[in-house]
């Protein structure tokens, strides 16, 4: 195996043995640099799940951490981020709309289909619990063989350089939770200098085979790739499993599949996805970070001594409680007490009836003559003091982790509705933090989500996925080609009318604008694919700015939200009425009531699913604003005396044709006319000259 070695497809060779001793030292010094904070998290995590060791097992603890974990998971994080891709400048522009609306739906999709929602409660609950959370990001894709309909060159059936031609019938973006215990980085002060980071990856003996098929041999030789665990619930976890760390490195541009413990990698290769900050996950969800490291701090840690003050008054309260029974001393054997008075007084009724032999010199020292009992009130006393000290521990840790009195729902009836709402709101302020944390973490996932759709989906997936069919080049072509066509046969026909009516003396016909059907009028309104993906492609999510609604990760405010939109709504209402009126009076200004429309329409969340729509319509107001205006309609009147004109018209033009006519006949008759005369004229003077021979 020490001989073994992997060539990059860009040239470089690497030795596999070389690369897992590496490997395997910035494993081991990553631990070492993250293990006080491991073990740290470790025994968090048993007092959050009130898991006690065997010593304490009886130990009685007051679930302060549980209680905070509780008030803070819903008020941080509620539900499910909704994506929203935006153009850059919001103006019209057709091909990055529709880039947008696209790319949008593929990651609402996305969200969806890996189940975002419980990643990101995961991620949340890591966050409260231990200061950091992460997730990783992949992209899947299935193939099966392309059917090309004739018989391959070769025997095989495979391309030039010797794989079978295969086409892409799925593909997805997968989102992998990864646990804290699970995520390693290299060391250092800023995520910016961080150089690899690795997860631990468990994997069956089927997926391991089917990703590694000459791993078996390395893992038998070496023994590693086991994890037995620190406990029952580990080890049953992880029998049958072989844990193998996945590594990116920025540094030297290439991925490390490693098994844990093996001297060998099993895998070095480029980076399957080509991102533009390289990590295939994003900065993970810090908590309280110092700048001299990324080793976060958990929130427990600040207060772990209130609340271990808290578990000791608590169990000093339960002890004392046992101890609030009625205590009863009877003398015994001398028949002062009744038997029904014992009967009545037994243990069962929770008293304990304790006899005394030497009752006379129990009663020389202060007892009755006949039943004593032990005095409760010290005892009573002390309970309430250890409660009042308790509550103001309590309190403490109130004021330590930021949760005020109106977070946690508890009030006083004398507040006013004004001091409750400043109390919430300044008992919010440190909350906003861990919200906006955790809203930036979810926009990072969305944004590297969206930048693998732009790299690796196809266009057809881009359609499927998001319901929006767009023409290709070619199909858009075609339909140019058709209305060429049409166009020119249309031309033909109007010359061939022209000519019709100019030999009948009418006037030509009106041209007509090529008509075609209203998918086709649809098609020819809309961008190609192709330009989508060529702007997808080339500019990524660069060109576009990819956010998290800032209210979509905490419960929202549906009084908010119905406000924003009747504030639309009122908007563009009181808007359209004082444009209407303008326009009526002024129609050149409808252009510029139109783009200021869409300049307020644009800076509302609400107007974004009909800004498409406004720019549409005003589109074509603007366009029938500024067109000529045809000439008025003809009142009955008028229509009666231009009939009457034209009636007259045409007879005065008959009359004129008519005259013209008999003026012709009656020159041609007089010409006709001086030909005969002049002929008689000739044959007489020949006839009167005597012949010639004479």
């Amino acid at each position: 195996m020490e001989d073994e070695a992997t060539t990059l497809p860009g040239g470089e060779q690497y030795d596999l043995a070389k690369v897992g001793a590496h490997w395997q030292q910035e494993l081991e010094r990553g631990q070492r640099y993250f293990k006080s904070w491991i073990d740290r998290c470790t025994k968090i995590e048993k007092i959050y799940l009130q898991q006690a060791d065997q010593a304490n097992a009886t130990k009685r603890r007051f679930p302060m951490l549980w209680a905070n974990i509780s008030v803070l998971q819903p008020a941080v994080y509620a539900r499910v981020p909704q994506p929203v891709v935006e153009r850059r400048f919001k103006d019209s522009q057709p091909v990055a709309r529709m880039a947008s609306e696209l790319v949008e739906r593929n990651l609402a999709f996305t969200a969806d289909d890996a189940d975002l929602d419980s990643l990101m409660r995961a991620v949340r609950d890591d966050f409260l619990l231990c200061a950091r959370g992460t997730v990783w990001l992949r992209y899947e894709a299935d193939f099966e063989p392309l059917d090309i309909g004739v018989e391959p060159s070769n025997a095989t059936g495979a391309d030039v350089d010797g794989s079978p031609a295969e086409q892409i019938t799925d593909e997805r973006v997968c989102l992998d939770y990864v646990h804290w215990s699970d995520f390693l980085h290299s060391p250092a002060r800023r995520w910016k200098d961080v150089t690899w980071v690795a997860r631990r990856v468990p994997m069956t003996d089927e997926e391991f085979d089917k990703r590694f098929p000459e791993g078996r041999a390395s893992l038998a030789a070496n023994g590693a790739g086991s994890n037995h665990g620190t406990n029952q619930t580990e080890r049953a976890q992880n029998e049958g499993k072989t844990y193998v760390w996945e590594i990116w490195c920025k540094s030297e541009n290439y991925t490390v599949w490693i098994a844990e413990g093996s001297p060998v990698a099993l895998e070095v290769s480029e980076p399957p996805l080509k991102l533009t900050r390289f990590f295939p996950c994003p900065r993970p969800a810090f908590g309280t970070l110092s700048t001299s490291s990324l080793i976060p701090v958990p929130d427990y840690v600040y207060y772990q001594q209130q609340c271990d003050e808290i578990d000791m008054l608590t169990k000093r309260v339960n002890k004392l409680t046992d101890q609030l029974r009625l205590k009863v001393f009877y003398p015994s054997g001398d028949g002062s007490v009744s038997p029904a008075i014992e009967k009545a007084m037994r243990p069962e009724n929770d008293t304990v009836m304790v006899p005394i032999p030497e009752w006379a010199a129990f009663t020389d020292k202060g007892g009755s003559n006949a039943i004593v009992t032990l005095p409760i009130d010290e005892v009573q006393k002390v309970i309430v003091a250890c409660i009042e000290v308790r509550k103001q521990l309590v309190e403490d840790v109130y004021q330590i982790t930021g949760i005020s009195d109106i977070v946690r729902g508890d009030t006083q009836a004398s507040e006013t509705a004004t001091a409750q709402r400043i109390k919430s709101q300044w008992g919010s302020i440190r909350i906003r933090d861990r919200q906006a944390e955790l809203a930036r973490f979810a926009r990072d996932i969305v944004n590297l989500a969206g930048e693998i759709i732009c790299d690796q989906f196809q266009p057809e997936t881009l359609m499927l996925v998001s319901g929006i069919q767009l023409p290709t080049a070619a199909q858009k072509q075609q339909v140019e080609m058709q209305m060429q066509q049409q166009q020119m046969a249309q031309q033909m026909a109007k010359q061939q009318a022209a000519m019709r009516a100019q030999q009948m003396g009418q006037p030509a016909p009106p041209p007509q604008p090529p008509q075609l059907p209203p998918e086709m009028q649809k098609m020819m309104g809309q961008p190609t694919i192709d330009e989508v993906v060529q702007l997808l492609r080339n500019d990524s999510v660069r060109g576009f700015r990819i956010d998290i609604e800032t209210d979509s990760t905490i419960e929202p405010d549906e009084d908010a939200e119905k406000q924003r939109r009747m504030e639309f709504v009122q908007m563009v209402g009181g808007f359209m009425q004082q444009a209407g009126a303008i326009a009526q009076q002024t129609p050149m200004l409808v252009p510029v009531m139109v783009e200021t429309l869409l300049f307020a329409a644009r800076g509302f969340r609400a107007g974004r699913q009909l800004e498409n729509t406004l720019e549409q319509v005003g589109a074509q107001l603007s366009q029938s604003a500024t067109a000529p205006k045809p000439p008025p309609e003809p009142t009955p009147e008028q229509m009666i005396n231009l009939k009457t004109a034209q009636v007259k018209a045409g007879a005065e033009e008959k009359k004129a044709q008519l005259s013209v006519a008999q003026a012709q006949i009656e020159h041609q008759t007089t010409v006709e006319q001086a030909r005969s005369d002049m002929a008689a004229q000739a044959l007489q003077q020949f006839q009167q000259q005597p012949p010639a021979y004479q």
